[in-house]
């Protein structure tokens, strides 16, 4: 699933794939805003590690979870 991120006084977000479940990223960003952690931590498909920072922290934009086609459709 796509997943998007915006950060306070950057002109780009932060977009990756994930094979996390909606759910999951949910509570993640949920857990480390309510904690008062220093950073919101995410992984990507490739197991790079997105290491956001909660007082930057803007918007979560959270793509279906749907496989991609692979070739034509009728």
């Amino acid at each position: 699933m796509d997943i998007r991120i915006g950060i306070a006084n950057t002109p780009r977000e932060l977009a990756f794939e994930s094979s996390l479940s909606p759910a999951q990223v949910e509570k993640a960003v949920a857990d480390a805003l309510g904690s008062g952690a220093p950073f919101i931590r995410l992984t990507d498909d490739k197991g790079k590690v997105f290491l956001v920072p909660t007082t930057a922290f803007t918007y979560l934009e959270i793509g279906p979870e749907e496989q991609r086609r692979v070739g034509f459709v009728a």
